[in-house]
């Protein structure tokens, strides 16, 4: 059962009206649940959704006790994939308040993916109002242990009644939360990659730079075998050629040499522009490291890790930020990447990062958002 605030939620755009948890959890209830969370298995009690259709557009906003949804069997979004999200942490600060990472850049990239599958685009105001009365509410879910965080799913859905393929008409726009502990446990661990030569992730004109549920669902095939063969995550190479370095299934990937130039792959419309991504090629510039954008070759990866040219890699993302590379292999090498340990750019990179995430440095690029 469900209970309707007087007072609604302000927000930079249009304010949401609120309707509490009748029944949410007891202080102590919450304080078990977020003292050491997994990634994506605890829930906070309410969750920020707004409806759009085609003839009145974005309508209602709300927050609303978190539950299951009701979707007709016919819903698009169930037979056409006719989805994207996003992720993006809650950080709670030294001085009590509630802070996240450069959100307008995921709000953008919201807009982009959901033009690319013909989706209704969130104007950035609402991506961001949704977000803040979403924390408003349920910010004290926000963990404050050593690199735990709020972690924010906002995702959109088509909610047609139709089983014909065309433009949704109807969608909703949701926004969960999920207490999450530190992606390592006990430090940070480097990882594995197992290089994939015969799946691909995404291809020329296809949907790699959205971020879509599809492009994930495709990865788990590929990640199965990879473990079974002792690898902890996956590499892919480019569709056309089988030859270029693209990215890991939820991370893109940077290549430390020897002089200290660090390669990344270069966006070519197949990856994802990663917001963690951006951010750690301004900071490796700005500490005078020479960051190139171009194609990387799987000829030069294996070559360069051989001789000791390569001497670090790591990926990043939202989720772990950034993850030392120990090992690659594939089916016809396996290497070790330097001493198989986290190399000093790679470290050095995620401790300025998460300094200025966690609000232990400053942030002297204007990346921290207040939210509560």
């Amino acid at each position: 059962m469900t209970t309707t605030s007087s007072t609604p939620v302000a927000s930079t755009a249009e304010a949401f009206r609120v309707i509490r948890h009748e029944s949410p959890a007891t202080d102590a209830e919450r304080a078990e649940r977020i003292a050491n969370p997994k990634f994506g298995v605890v829930f906070s009690d309410h969750m920020a959704r707004m409806s759009w259709d085609m003839d009145r557009g974005w309508y209602d906003p709300r927050i609303e006790p978190y539950a299951p949804l009701q979707l007709d069997p016919a819903s698009s979004v169930l037979h056409y994939a006719s989805e994207i999200f996003e992720g993006l942490k809650a950080y709670r600060w030294e001085d009590g308040t509630i802070r996240t990472f450069r959100p307008e850049e995921n709000a953008k990239r919201f807009q982009r993916s959901a033009w690319r599958m013909a989706l209704p685009e969130l104007p950035v105001e609402d991506f961001m109002a949704a977000i803040r009365a979403y924390v408003a509410i349920d910010g004290h879910w926000t963990p404050t242990a050593e690199y735990s965080s709020l972690y924010l799913r906002p995702f959109l859905i088509a909610t047609d009644v139709f089983l014909g393929l065309r433009q949704p008409k109807k969608a909703e726009f949701l926004v969960i939360g999920s207490p999450s502990g530190p992606y390592f446990a006990g430090g940070v661990k480097p990882v594995s990659i197992w290089v994939e030569q015969d799946y691909h992730r995404a291809g020329p004109g296809g949907t790699g730079a959205a971020k879509c549920g599809g492009n994930y669902a495709s990865s788990l095939r590929p990640q199965i075998e990879a473990g079974e063969r002792g690898y902890e995550q996956v590499l892919y190479l480019d569709a056309k050629s089988g030859q270029v370095l693209e990215e890991l299934g939820g991370m893109n990937v940077f290549v430390v040499l020897k002089d200290g130039t660090v390669l990344t792959p270069v966006l070519t419309g197949n990856l994802l522009e990663g917001v963690t991504r951006s951010s750690i090629i301004q900071l490796l510039s700005d500490d005078d490291l020479k960051v190139v954008e171009r194609d990387i070759t799987l000829t030069e990866l294996k070559e360069g890790v051989a001789s000791g040219e390569v001497a670090e890699v790591f990926a990043c993302g939202t989720a772990a930020v950034v993850t030392p590379v120990s090992h690659m292999g594939s089916k016809d090498f396996d290497l070790q990447v330097g001493d198989g340990q986290p190399g000093e750019v790679t470290m050095k990179v995620r401790k300025t990062l998460t300094d200025i995430q966690y609000g232990r440095a400053e942030d002297a690029y204007g990346w921290m958002e207040i939210l509560a």
